[in-house]
């Protein structure tokens, strides 16, 4: 494979991947979906459990089913007329992937910040004086 080949590649990978986020992350950012989710970590529920407190149709739970369905997050299974969900978290581990990349981050920032003020026991600098009008 040609450098060039090997770089598309890549960018593919990137790009299916950050698409898949977005699908999660566009998924976890409706409070209702996050509820249902929660839910559904406890156990298995039909469409119209998970509809019911929240006061909403089973046309409108059903949408929000389908953007978490569509992020992976969520299977449903048809028994007879009834919809089952269940949870599938298997995507929450790319979440927790990319989050740890920032937290790491973080981390790595803090702890310096930690040693710079452990290596001046006296406090920072007084403030520089404002330029301007005298006081």
């Amino acid at each position: 494979m040609t450098p060039l080949g090997c770089v598309f590649k890549f960018n593919q990978m990137v790009e299916h991947s950050a698409t898949r986020l977005d699908g999660i992350f566009h998924a976890l950012s409706d409070a209702t979906r996050r509820e249902m989710l929660r839910r559904l970590s406890q156990q298995e529920h039909s469409v119209s459990e998970l509809a019911a407190p929240f006061q909403m149709s089973l046309a409108a739970a059903s949408k929000h089913i389908q953007v978490l369905e569509r992020a992976g997050l969520v299977r449903r299974s048809v028994q007879g007329r009834t919809h089952r969900c269940r949870l599938a978290p298997g995507p929450l581990s790319e979440v927790q992937e990319w989050l740890r990349f920032y937290e790491r981050f973080w981390m790595e920032r803090l702890d310096a910040l930690d040693a710079l003020l452990q290596s001046n026991p006296s406090g920072p600098p007084p403030p520089a004086p404002k330029k301007g009008k005298p006081q």
